[in-house]
C-alpha cells in the first residue's frame, strides 16, 4: 500500500496544499513549527477520522475558517482509492459534513462506515496503525517504555493473535454458560422426579372412579326433571300462542280502523292537491304567453329574423369574432401608446440628464479656471520666494570667499580647531601645575638655605650654603611663565578661530538648507506651471463636452415631443376601439337575454307538463286507495267474527299452572346442576393431575437427555478453550522467535558498537540487551540515543514480520517516521540512515520521514520542503531535488 496524493484546505496551518507522493524514501523537512507533522496527521486523519486525533475536530480546522477539506488518494493491493472528508463549523462545534470513500467497485458513505472499511482493508485499526507503521513525534520510545503486558497486547493485536485470545475467552465464557445451564437443568430434573413421586403416591385413579359413579347418578336425576320441565314449557307455550293470536287479531282490528281513517283522509287531501295543481297549470300557461311576447320584443332590438338556438349561436359567433378583432387591435394600439409614452418620458429624462451633466461640466470648468488662477498666484509667490532664497544663498556663499576653508569643509575645520584648543588647554593646565610645583620647591630651598641646610638633601651645610639649585628653580620658573604666556595667547587665538569656525558651520548648514529649499521650490514652481496648464486644458475640454451635451439634450427633447404627439393619436384610437367594444358587449347582452328567455319558456312548458302528469298520478293513486279501503273494511268484519273470549280465559289458566311448576323444578335443577359441576370440576382436577403426571414423566425424559447433551457440550467447550490457548501460545512463540531474529538482524545492522552482543525477546515480550561480557541490561539502562535506535529497530522488525507474514496478501501501509532523530546524535543518525536503506532493500514500497537532518535529506529519493509565511502564519509545500538542495546549502556554507 502507498499514499499517492494528499490535498488539504484549511487543515491546521495549511490554507491550500496539494502534494503528490511517490515510491521510495520521501523526506519532509523544514523549520520547527512549520507544519511538517501536520501533513502526516492529515493522511492519518483521512484514513481513520476522529479516531486518529489526540485533539478535537475544532483544533484541526484553520483558525477563522468555516470549512475544511482533506482528500487522500492511495493504492492498495493493486486498487486505487480516494477518501474525501469535509468539515463544517456550526456555531461553536465542528462536524463532519461529508465523508466518502470510492474505490474499485465500491463506494462507502459516512465517517463510521469509512473508518470500518479502512480498518478491514488494511487489517488494522487506528491504534494498530500507529503501533506498526506510524512512529509519531515523541513516541519513538513507546514500545520500550510500555510494560511487558502492554507490549504483549500491542504486538499480539498486530499479529492477529488477539483474535485467538478473543476466541479463547469466548470459548471460556461459553463453557461457563454451559456449566450454568447444566447446573440449572440438573436441578430441574431432580425437582421433576420429586413431583412425579408425590403424584404417584396420591391414588389418582381410585379417586377418579368414585367421582365418575356419583356423577352418573346426578345426571339421571337431572334428565328426569328436564323431561318434566319440557312438558310444562310446551303447555305454557301453547297457552301463550292462543293468547298471542288473540292479541294479534285485536291489534289487527285496531290497526285496520286506523288505516281506514288514514286512507279516507289521504284521498280527501290528494283531491285538494289536484285542484291546486289545476290552478298552477293555468297560471303557467299565462306565463308562457307573457314570455313569448317578451321574446318577440327583444328580437326586434336585434338583427335576428327568428329566435332559435342556431340563429343565436351564429350571431354570437359573429360578435365573438368582432370582439376578438377589436381586442387584438386595442391591445396593439394600447401597447403602442404605452411604448410611445415611455419613449417620450425617457427622452425627456435623457434630455434633463444631458442638461444636468452639461451644467456640472460648466461648473467644473469654472472651478478649474479658479484653480488655475490660484495656481498662477501661488506660482508668482513661489517665484518671489525662490528669488529671495537665491539672494540669501549668494550672500552666505560669499562669506567663504575670505574664509580659511572651502565651502563644505567647515565642520572638519571646526573639529580640528576644537581638538587643537583642547590640546592647548591641557598643556596650559600641565604647565600651570608644573609652575606651582617649581615655586613650592623654590620656596622650600630658600627656607633651607636660610636655615643652613642643603636644598638638595636637607643636610646641614658647613660654612656657606649651596645656591645652585635655587638658581635652576628660578630659571625654570621664568621659562614656564614664558611658556604659559605663549599658551594663553594661543588659547585666545584658538577661541577666536573656534568662534569663526562654528559660525562657518552654521553658515554652511544654512547654505545646505537653502539649496534643498531651492530645489523644492523649483520643483513646486514646475508643478504649479503644469497644474495651470492642466486646469486650463481640462476646463476647455469640459466646456466643449457641455456644448455637445446641450445639443444632444435639444435633440432628445424634440424627439420626446414627437413621440408624445404620436402617443396622443394612439390614445384617441384606443377610445374609438373601446367604444366599439362596448357596442359588441351590448349586442352580446341582448343575445344573452334572448337565450335566457328561451330557456325560461322551455322550463315553463316543461313545468306545465309535469303538473299535468302529477294530477293524473294523484287521480290514479286515489283510485287505488279506494280499492284498498274497501278491502280493509271487509277484513275488519271477518276479524270481528273470529274473536272468542272463553278460549282466551282457558289459555290464561293453563299458562299460570305451567309457570308455577317451572319455578319449582328450576330450583331443583339448579341444585343438581351445581352438584354436577362440582363433580365435573373434581374429575377435571384429577384428570389434570394425571395429565401433569404424564407431562412430568415426558419432561423428565427430555431433561435427562438435555443433561446428557450439556455434559457432552461442556467437555467440548473445555477442549475448544484449551485448543485456542495452545494455538495462541504456539503462534506467539513462533512469532517471538521470528521477531527476535529480525530484531537482532536490524539492530546489528544499525548499531556499530561492539559493546552489545544480542537482544533477547521472551514469550512474554520482555526485552533484554546483552553486552559482550554477557551482562544483561534492561533497555531503560541504554542512553537516550541508543534507546531511540533500539526502539526504531523493534518497530522496523515488527513491520518486517507483518509484511513477511502476510505472504502475498494486501501489502503493508507506508513506514512513517515523524522526527525520529530527536534523541539521536550524529553517529546514531548515520545508523538510522542505514536502517532506512535496509528497509528499502527489504522491499518496503514507501517510507515517509519528517526530519530536518541533512543525512536523512541526502538519503531521500524525494524531498518535500515545508515553509510558513510569518505574515499570514500559513504553511506551504514544494518538492525539491535532495542532491541540488544539499549542493546549494554546501555552496552557501563555503
Amino acid at each position: 500500500m502507498r499514499f499517492d496524493r494528499i490535498r488539504l484546505q484549511n487543515f491546521k496551518p495549511y490554507a491550500e496544499t496539494d502534494l503528490d507522493l511517490t515510491d521510495g524514501v520521501t523526506v519532509i523537512h523544514g523549520l520547527n513549527g512549520s507544519g511538517k507533522s501536520s501533513l502526516l496527521e492529515a493522511c492519518f486523519f483521512a484514513l481513520y477520522g476522529a479516531r486518529a486525533l489526540d485533539e478535537n475536530l475544532e483544533d484541526v480546522m484553520t483558525t477563522g475558517t468555516e470549512e475544511a477539506e482533506i482528500e487522500l488518494w492511495f493504492t492498495h493491493d493493486g486498487g486505487s482509492y480516494h477518501i474525501h472528508r469535509r468539515l463544517r463549523k456550526s456555531g461553536d462545534r465542528v462536524q463532519t459534513a461529508k465523508c466518502l470513500l470510492e474505490g474499485p467497485d465500491v463506494s462507502v458513505d459516512g465517517a463510521r462506515d469509512v473508518r470500518g472499511f479502512v480498518a478491514d482493508l488494511l487489517r488494522m485499526d487506528a491504534e494498530a496503525f500507529v503501533n506498526c507503521a506510524y512512529v509519531r513525534q515523541g513516541e519513538v520510545n513507546k514500545l520500550i517504555n510500555a510494560t511487558p503486558s502492554q507490549r504483549q497486547d500491542t504486538i499480539d493485536d498486530l499479529l492477529q493473535l488477539g483474535k485467538l485470545e478473543e476466541y479463547r475467552v469466548r470459548a471460556g465464557k461459553a463453557r461457563l454458560g454451559v456449566e450454568d445451564v447444566l447446573t440449572e437443568r440438573r436441578g430441574a430434573l431432580s425437582k421433576v422426579e420429586s413431583q412425579i413421586e408425590a403424584k404417584e403416591d396420591a391414588g389418582l385413579h381410585e379417586r377418579l372412579n368414585a367421582l365418575e359413579t356419583e356423577l352418573g347418578e346426578v345426571d339421571d336425576q337431572i334428565e328426569r326433571y328436564e323431561d318434566q320441565r319440557e312438558k310444562a314449557v310446551e303447555t305454557r307455550e301453547n297457552a301463550e300462542e292462543v293468547l298471542e293470536t288473540y292479541r294479534e287479531k285485536r291489534a289487527e282490528l285496531d290497526e285496520l280502523a286506523e288505516d281506514i281513517a288514514d286512507l279516507r283522509e289521504t284521498i280527501e287531501s290528494d283531491e285538494r292537491k289536484r285542484e291546486t295543481l289545476r290552478s298552477e297549470v293555468g297560471e303557467a300557461r299565462d306565463s308562457v304567453e307573457e314570455i313569448r311576447d317578451r321574446i318577440e320584443k327583444k328580437r326586434a332590438e336585434t338583427t335576428l329574423d327568428e329566435v332559435t338556438s342556431d340563429a343565436i349561436a351564429a350571431r354570437r359567433d359573429e360578435l365573438d369574432e368582432r370582439e376578438a378583432e377589436i381586442r387584438s387591435d386595442l391591445t396593439d394600439v394600447r401597447e403602442r401608446r404605452t411604448m410611445l409614452s415611455n419613449q417620450a418620458k425617457k427622452l425627456r429624462e435623457r434630455a434633463e440628464e444631458f442638461e444636468s451633466r452639461a451644467a456640472e461640466k460648466r461648473s467644473r470648468a469654472d472651478e478649474l479656471d479658479d484653480d488655475a488662477e490660484d495656481a498662477e498666484e501661488e506660482l508668482e509667490q513661489r517665484s518671489a520666494r525662490l528669488e529671495e532664497l537665491e539672494a540669501e544663498l549668494e550672500s552666505l556663499t560669499a562669506e567663504f570667499e575670505d574664509a580659511p576653508v572651502e565651502l563644505g569643509e567647515a565642520a572638519s575645520h571646526r573639529d580640528e580647531v576644537r581638538e587643537t584648543l583642547t590640546d592647548v588647554r591641557a598643556e596650559l593646565t600641565e604647565t600651570n601645575a608644573e609652575g606651582e610645583n617649581v615655586r613650592d620647591r623654590l620656596t622650600e630651598a630658600r627656607e633651607l638655605r636660610d636655615e643652613g641646610k642643603c636644598p638638595e638633601c636637607g643636610q646641614p651645610v658647613e660654612d656657606s650654603p649651596h645656591v645652585d639649585s635655587i638658581g635652576e628653580y628660578e630659571a625654570r620658573i621664568e621659562e614656564l611663565e614664558a611658556t604659559l604666556s605663549d599658551l594663553r595667547e594661543r588659547r585666545e587665538t584658538l577661541n577666536s578661530r573656534l568662534e569663526r569656525a562654528e559660525s562657518l558651520v552654521e553658515t554652511e548648514n544654512r547654505i545646505g538648507e537653502l539649496r534643498n529649499s531651492r530645489e523644492l521650490f523649483e520643483q513646486r514652481i514646475e508643478d504649479a506651471r503644469e497644474t495651470v496648464e492642466e486646469r486650463r486644458t481640462e476646463a476647455e475640454t469640459l466646456r466643449e463636452a457641455a456644448d455637445k451635451l446641450e445639443a444632444e439634450a435639444d435633440e432628445k427633447r424634440t424627439a420626446a415631443t414627437t413621440q408624445a404627439e404620436a402617443a396622443e393619436d394612439a390614445a384617441e384610437t384606443v377610445e374609438g376601439l373601446e367604444s366599439d367594444l362596448e357596442s359588441v358587449a351590448e349586442a352580446e347582452s341582448r343575445l344573452d337575454t334572448l337565450s335566457d328567455l328561451r330557456s325560461k319558456l322551455t322550463e315553463t312548458e316543461s313545468e306545465i307538463e309535469r303538473l299535468e302528469e302529477r294530477r293524473e298520478s294523484i287521480a290514479e293513486l286515489n283510485d287505488e286507495r279506494r280499492e284498498r279501503l274497501a278491502e280493509k273494511r271487509d277484513r275488519r268484519s271477518e276479524l270481528a267474527d273470529e274473536v272468542d273470549e272463553s278460549t282466551v280465559e282457558e289459555a290464561k289458566a293453563k299458562k299460570e299452572k305451567a309457570e308455577n311448576y317451572l319455578e319449582q323444578v328450576d330450583e331443583e335443577l339448579a341444585t343438581l346442576r351445581e352438584k354436577r359441576d362440582s363433580l365435573q370440576s373434581d374429575i377435571g382436577g384429577v384428570n389434570g393431575e394425571l395429565e401433569q403426571l404424564e407431562a412430568l414423566r415426558e419432561d423428565r425424559d427430555e431433561l435427562a437427555a438435555r443433561v446428557d447433551a450439556l455434559e457432552s457440550l461442556h467437555a467440548e467447550t473445555e477442549e475448544l478453550e484449551a485448543m485456542y490457548g495452545d494455538l495462541r501460545a504456539e503462534l506467539r512463540q513462533r512469532n517471538v522467535e521470528t521477531l527476535e531474529r529480525m530484531l537482532n538482524e536490524t539492530f546489528d545492522l544499525v548499531y556499530g558498537n561492539d559493546a552489545y552482543s544480542r537482544i533477547r525477546l521472551d514469550g512474554e515480550y520482555e526485552l533484554t540487551v546483552f553486552q559482550k561480557d554477557g551482562t544483561a541490561l534492561d533497555p531503560e539502562q541504554l542512553s537516550g540515543g541508543e534507546r531511540a535506535l533500539f526502539n526504531l529497530s523493534l518497530r522496523c522488525a515488527i513491520y518486517r514480520l507483518l509484511a513477511e507474514g502476510i505472504e502475498g496478501a494486501a501489502p503493508m501501509p507506508p513506514l512513517i517516521l515523524d522526527e525520529p532523530t530527536v534523541f539521536l546524535d550524529s553517529g546514531h543518525v548515520s545508523r538510522l540512515v542505514d536502517l532506512v536503506d535496509e528497509m528499502r532493500d527489504l522491499g518496503v514500497r514507501q517510507i515517509i520521514i519528517v526530519s530536518h537532518d541533512d543525512e536523512l535529506v541526502g538519503a531521500a529519493d524525494e524531498l518535500v520542503t515545508v515553509e510558513k509565511d510569518p505574515t499570514s502564519n500559513r504553511s506551504s509545500v514544494r518538492q525539491e531535488d535532495p542532491e541540488e538542495l544539499i549542493a546549494a546549502e554546501s555552496f552557501a556554507g563555503d
